[in-house]
């Protein structure tokens, strides 16, 4: 049966609860202007929340002179999503609040190369999801190092994963009988940032990962730019030099081959820093130890992304550049090269730019997966498409239990 339009009242019914989670309690007048809403429907479509137990009142809000307001909170139970991260050896799990907070994570080893990958990554979802809470599940966001046609049909094609026009979107919905959003990994991050994060003070930020690999996430006007096919912010693929080594996508010269933690281990074994035998946490090690030759490399690597980023700045014109990722464990070595390299190429009209290093976790991954599927009321643009109407139809449902028509 095929769904039917979402209603204006629906919509707004989601956004409030979404809001609350992102933004936690706020009064009625407060969620209207947020919500370009109509004072007089705001008081209507919060009576309805109120009595389908989904928001409740919390204590007055500090008064300036007038009627103190009556804040409303999110009633946790309102929905959750799960979110996974996908990458070429194992998988990150982790299940996500309304309101955006974690309430169980896992990671399970997992081989992107094996000819039943798509069954496995939906046999590991399916055991997930059965140890959950007993909240409404309102869909799966999964996040893939790659380019995604669009969110809501999830194809995938990634050199990391070895992956070429994979349906990972079809199957999932298909094993699950869930709704099923799929997006390159770095843009969920970048709207898990936007509903809960630094994203949510500045309209136009670029986010930045370092670990792995390079990858950016470019929001202009509180929208994630995604390209023509969805591969908008490959940073790491950017030719900064004429030659070098071999790229996962084939090419000589990227910014990922010399800034990877691979390339990073490559560069300290090449020079003895580091054994043969030895990898990142010996690198690390003798970075924190004092060792100079060692925080040359982070400091060289710094130097590279500093002069990169300087030329996005100029291209795109952020408010904010937030940094993510594994490697910002070794931000302060980073940051030696950094910071000169990155002000120096500015122009002095854009030195000035804020850049945020914030601490990460892998499953810091997955929950921007499921921020794919909290972010759906605030989707004006249908990037989710009808997969997007599934989890605001989910999410609607709960305000009518008796089988009201949600208005």
């Amino acid at each position: 049966m095929a769904l039917r339009p979402m209603a204006r009242t629906d919509v707004n019914r989601s956004a409030i609860l979404a809001h609350l989670g992102a933004h936690g309690p706020a009064s009625r007048a407060d969620l209207a202007r947020a919500l370009s809403l109509s004072p007089a429907l705001m008081t209507q479509l919060s009576k309805d929340l109120l009595a389908d137990g989904l928001i409740r009142e919390l204590a007055h809000q500090p008064s300036q002179g007038g009627r103190p307001a009556r804040m409303l909170g999110l009633v946790a139970s309102a929905g959750r999503a799960v979110g996974v991260k996908v990458a070429a050896d194992h998988l990150a799990f982790v299940e996500v609040g309304i309101d955006g907070s974690v309430g169980r994570t896992a990671s399970e080893p997992f081989d992107a190369a094996a000819s039943t990958v798509l069954i496995e990554l939906a046999d590991r979802l399916r055991r997930f999801i059965a140890g959950g809470a007993d909240t409404p599940l309102l869909g799966v966001g999964v996040g893939v190092p790659g380019d995604v046609d669009a969110q809501g049909t999830g194809v995938v094609n990634s050199t990391q994963l070895g992956w070429t026009n994979a349906p990972i979107g079809a199957t999932l919905r298909r094993e699950l009988g869930l709704p099923v959003l799929v997006e390159n990994n770095v843009n969920a991050v970048a709207v898990a940032e936007r509903l809960y994060g630094l994203g949510r003070s500045h309209s136009s930020f670029l986010v930045v990962t370092i670990g792995t690999g390079i990858g950016a996430a470019i929001a202009i006007d509180g929208v994630i730019v995604r390209g023509t096919n969805g591969g908008a912010g490959e940073i790491g693929h950017i030719p900064v030099r004429d030659t070098g080594p071999l790229c996962t996508c084939g090419n000589r010269g990227c910014l990922e081959t010399f800034l990877s933690e691979d390339a990073l281990v490559h560069t300290a074994r090449e020079r003895g820093v580091i054994a043969p035998e030895e990898g990142m946490a010996a690198l690390r090690a003798a970075a924190r130890r004092g060792a100079t030759d060692a925080q040359a490399v982070f400091e060289e690597a710094g130097h590279l992304l500093g002069r990169t980023l300087a030329g996005l700045v100029h291209a795109l014109d952020p408010e904010i550049i937030i940094v993510l990722g594994e490697g910002t464990a070794d931000w302060p070595h980073w940051a030696f090269g950094f910071e000169p390299a990155f002000r120096a190429a500015l122009m002095p009209s854009r030195r000035g730019v804020a850049v945020a290093v914030e601490s990460w976790q892998d499953d810091s991954w997955a929950q921007g997966a499921a921020s794919l599927v909290l972010a759906t009321p605030f989707d004006a643009d249908g990037v989710a498409g009808e997969q997007g109407d599934l989890v605001r139809q989910r999410l609607v449902d709960q305000a009518a239990p008796q089988g009201g028509d949600g208005a």
